[in-house]
């Protein structure tokens, strides 16, 4: 489910008002995801952080597994061919799936009451290590109750679970922004 972590634990700084939503704009349409602030605040800082500094934009989905998760979030496949991503051939950066931020965060799964990978569910996926994730995530395509206990769940779509549903490797990530639930 991951990939291999380099560097050292990260704090996020990122406040959290308790109230982001996700809005993830695909090559196949928009996904709007309500954020865990409270269940995993490490993960949803991190993941805003990043948003925030446009890390997401033009990568690309490089994992889909039928029934059961696609995966995105690799800076490697920002600069590779959308059939490249889905034919798993190595980019410039390295191969799809094995990069990130260069550092990792601690992992909440076992303190969120909410770990639930429920359909439409969006994690961090991660190497072996617990503390190993950093900027790859992945939407649940239906209930995968068995990841609970190793991988932290940190929201859950709210707006376009048709459009996770239809995503593949090799997608585009065209941006990722986080709105307050209010707006």
């Amino acid at each position: 489910m991951g990939f291999f972590s380099r560097g050292s634990v990260y704090t996020p700084k990122r406040k959290l008002a308790g109230d982001e939503v996700a809005v993830i704009k695909t090559s196949k349409g928009t996904i709007k995801v309500a954020l865990d602030a409270e269940g995993a605040p490490i993960h949803v800082a991190n993941f805003c952080e990043l948003a925030e500094k446009g890390f997401y934009d033009g990568t690309k989905f490089h994992r889909y597994v039928p029934g059961f998760v696609i995966q995105g979030g690799d800076p490697n496949t920002r600069d590779m061919e959308p059939s490249d991503v889905a034919a798993g051939k190595r980019g410039p950066q390295g191969m799809p799936g094995t990069g990130g931020p260069g550092y990792s965060i601690k992992h909440e799964w076992d303190v969120n009451p909410r770990n639930s990978h429920e359909d439409g569910a969006l994690a961090m996926a991660r190497s072996q290590a617990p503390d190993s994730a950093g900027s790859q995530f992945y939407f649940c395509l239906g209930p995968q109750h068995f990841l609970d206990p190793n991988y932290t769940v940190f929201g859950q779509t709210i707006e376009g679970l048709d459009v996770v549903k239809s995503l593949r490797a090799g997608d585009v990530i065209e941006s990722v922004t986080i709105e307050s639930s209010k707006n």
